[in-house]
């Protein structure tokens, strides 16, 4: 692996899905296009992965979320958009979440570098965007059948 930056990374992401939808962050500016994300982000230091998640939600969707369980954890080799590249080791923790009925998808004050907005997408249609990681999307898809807590090892 060219580049592995040597320290590994928490981060914290929200699955939040009603009505058979699934709230993502839509990104641009990247080389190859636009892309879908998790909301969710990096832990820093002295927080647990339930405070990093209830602070990344609200600088990135304006929004607390009602965290559940955790879902999956996972290695991730985010390649990185730097001069020379270079490639930084997460752990994905991944928790059910939900948010407000009365919630109405949009940008928190902190939003990512590349977040342009918040949106639904049908969770039929996680094939045909460009979700990141990618493997997310066929595990997404089969979520209902999926137990909770499983380590997926490494996804891309």
């Amino acid at each position: 692996m060219e580049n592995l930056l040597p320290v590994i990374r928490n981060a914290a992401r929200a699955l939040i899905v009603r009505d058979d939808r699934i709230l993502l962050l839509r990104k641009q500016g990247y080389s190859d296009g636009e892309r879908f994300a998790l909301p969710g982000g990096g832990q820093d230091p002295g927080e647990t992965l339930r405070q990093a998640l209830l602070r990344e939600c609200q600088e990135e969707i304006a929004t607390r979320v009602l965290i559940h369980d955790l879902v999956h954890v996972a290695d991730y080799f985010k390649v990185r958009d730097t001069d020379p590249p270079s490639t930084r080791h997460l752990v994905e923790f991944l928790f059910r979440c939900e948010v407000q009925d009365t919630y109405v998808p949009m940008n928190g004050e902190h939003p990512d570098k590349h977040q342009v907005e918040v949106v639904w997408v049908p969770l039929d249609a996680l094939a045909d965007i460009p979700l990141y990681p990618r493997s997310l999307a066929a595990f997404l898809g089969r979520r209902s059948a999926a137990a909770a807590g499983i380590y997926m090892g490494v996804i891309d």
